[in-house]
């Protein structure tokens, strides 16, 4: 019983299995466009970054190093032990919340769900991109570099377009469709590992030197462990774009994928090009649907639009996946 809707759900059988799938998810992206992100001081991805950033200081060398094998197990246990305190607190914060009434307990899990996904957010720094970019393209690349972590300031128009896009593409799954698929799973602290792991990924994950800190090793354990845990996320997205741009050919989304370095990220960014029918690229990286168009600034607005669409439609994926668990549970216990 590791979804929590099944703890709501089996004393009160009242309530229809549907309704209480959607409620949480569905309240959660309502607080999500109307409130936005909570202060900083308060919001636990930020508490987690903090976390990693102190454990990078002590796991990450400061020069290069050939094969450095305990610098990835150092890593790896660094990883699971934090990744383990916030399993410990978010199972038990959850728990909590079910000790509540049926109705109380979906407003505490929709608020306590809410920070591990951002949508609002995203969206609107995608479009102040483009409105920054109708000012002067200096301001464009400045917004830009809120998003992204590539150097941009050789960037042209279009390029700084091209990769909004992609950020919005990519951060669709990173920061809305994976959370809620692992709390379709596994209850908060599904979401809350995800968000720690894409979080740890994000600030250990690199190849080389990064912050004045060698990752090659110290990150990898990060970096697999992401690819990991989003590699059914990013093909799902993949796939609700697909849906909701109306049908894309299956072995051209394939295909236009495998062009990226990551193994996920190209789902999410192949899709967007091919329903925008746009050529999105990262200059001496990849180009994904290098036969589209040059992307204008309608196609921003576009590719926004799809992204909502796109989290809309996540959540009966949501309630149909926790009433899969719903049913393999009654089945183990019957």
């Amino acid at each position: 019983m590791s979804t929590p809707w099944l703890f709501l759900l089996m004393p009160t059988w009242a309530w229809p299995a549907a309704a209480v799938g959607l409620g949480v998810p569905l309240l959660a992206l309502a607080i999500d466009w109307w409130l936005g992100e909570p202060p900083a001081r308060w919001h636990p991805v930020v508490w987690m970054g903090s976390a990693l950033h102190r454990g990078g200081e002590w796991v990450a060398p400061l020069q290069p190093v050939a094969r450095d094998f305990r610098r990835f197990w150092l890593g790896a246990l660094v990883w699971i032990a934090l990744a383990a305190i916030v399993l410990i607190v978010s199972w038990w914060l959850q728990h909590a919340a079910l000790m509540l009434l049926a109705w109380l307990a979906v407003v505490m899990l929709a608020f306590l769900l809410k920070p591990l996904l951002a949508w609002r957010m995203l969206h609107d720094e995608v479009l102040a991109v483009e409105v920054a970019l109708g000012q002067s393209l200096p301001a464009g690349r400045a917004q830009l570099a809120r998003l992204v972590s590539r150097d941009v300031s050789a960037l042209t128009v279009v390029q700084v377009r091209e990769s909004a896009i992609e950020s919005l593409a990519e951060n669709l799954n990173d920061s809305v469709v994976a959370p809620l698929f692992w709390f379709a799973l596994l209850g908060l602290p599904g979401a809350a590992l995800y968000r720690f792991a894409n979080t740890a990924d994000a600030m250990w994950g690199y190849p080389g030197m990064r912050s004045g800190r060698y990752w090659q090793w110290a990150g990898k354990w990060a970096a697999r462990a992401d690819d990991v845990l989003s590699w059914v996320p990013a093909r799902i997205t993949a796939l609700l774009l697909a849906v909701v741009a109306r049908g894309l050919p299956f072995a051209a989304l394939a295909r236009q994928a495998r062009k990226t370095p990551s193994p996920n990220s190209g789902w999410p960014m192949a899709a967007m090009a091919l329903a925008l029918n746009v050529r999105l690229a990262k200059p001496g990286v990849y180009t994904l649907h290098s036969k589209g168009r040059r992307a204008g600034p309608l196609d921003t607005r576009r590719a926004a639009r799809l992204g909502t669409q796109v989290v809309l439609a996540m959540v009966p994926v949501v309630a149909g996946l926790q009433l899969l668990v719903l049913v393999a549970v009654a089945w183990v216990h019957a």
